[in-house]
């Protein structure tokens, strides 16, 4: 039977230990079991435990301080001892077959647009250990709701989509901050976005001289054609319960995940006669 996992990925700061905190709580909540795989060696536990740490293996204070490194170099070095060292991470993955593994994985974006550590790990989850995987990616709602920022935002999202080659899923974090600035419509905008029209819009604020490097962003978001966002709301429990709910069912849809579960027995008090009443 296939395996679950799923990345969750973003820059540093846009919520991503919240997020899968938050899977988790309403996974137990419907009664699906999920475990956090924590791969950034520089993270501490929040509201539930690691299941897998790499700090078992390897912590960025550690490396830090034995060689001198600073802080990116010192995560590079982490992972490329990861690397060295895979059967580490086949042997605490063990046989968990049914159960949902979340890979909540450092903000860095060099780790898979400027060296191919992160696509390397993928590449033996998928053919190695038989994972179906999904990349969840995350921006908060604050950064994208300027408009210049938004295509710095799904130009990352797009590095993302590209070197990784998974089923992609990206998630606006943070919407309840912003909730009280911009109107609904506005933010709908930015969930199923328009490039062209949010290029004139950033046309008619920046200087001209940027007109067509901003058109010609604009041109490759719009031809990719595959940026659109999920919003994450944790303004209320039951806000925030709805949108992780919504977010998991896009995730199970691309992962199948109901596909490889065992049919259950029917139960045996059914009656038939109950149907034709």
């Amino acid at each position: 039977m296939s395996r679950v996992g799923v990345l969750v990925l973003g820059p540093a700061g846009v919520g991503k230990s919240t997020f899968c905190n938050s899977i988790i709580s309403h996974m137990q909540s419907i009664g699906r079991r999920a475990h956090i795989v924590n791969l950034d060696p520089a993270a501490d536990a929040t509201q539930y435990e690691f299941t897998i740490d790499i700090r078992d293996l390897i912590s960025l204070q550690d490396v830090q301080e034995e060689m001198n490194l600073g802080p990116n170099g010192a995560l590079i070095y982490c992972f490329e001892f990861l690397m060295n060292n895979l059967d580490w991470l086949d042997e605490q993955i063990g046989d968990f077959n049914d159960e949902y593994l979340i890979f909540d994985c450092p903000g860095q974006i060099e780790l898979y647009t400027h060296i191919p550590i992160l696509p390397t790990i993928v590449k033996h989850l998928t053919s190695q250990l038989n994972f179906s995987l999904c990349a969840t990616y995350l921006l908060e709602a604050p950064f994208v709701i300027d408009r210049s920022k938004f295509f710095s935002g799904a130009l990352s999202a797009m590095s993302a989509m590209i070197l990784l080659e998974l089923p992609h899923i990206n998630i606006l974090s943070k919407v309840d901050l912003v909730e009280t600035q911009v109107a609904k419509r506005e933010l709908k905008q930015f969930l199923n976005p328009d490039p062209m029209l949010l290029a004139s819009d950033i046309n008619e604020k920046t200087n001209p001289r940027f007109a067509k490097l901003n058109r010609a962003i604009a041109n490759l978001v719009d031809d990719f054609g595959m940026v659109q966002f999920l919003p994450l709301n944790c303004n209320t429990k039951d806000d925030e319960s709805n949108s992780v709910a919504n977010i998991l069912s896009y995730i199970d849809d691309v992962t199948q995940w109901s596909e490889a579960q065992e049919p259950k027995d029917p139960k045996e008090d059914f009656d038939p006669e109950e149907l034709e009443e």
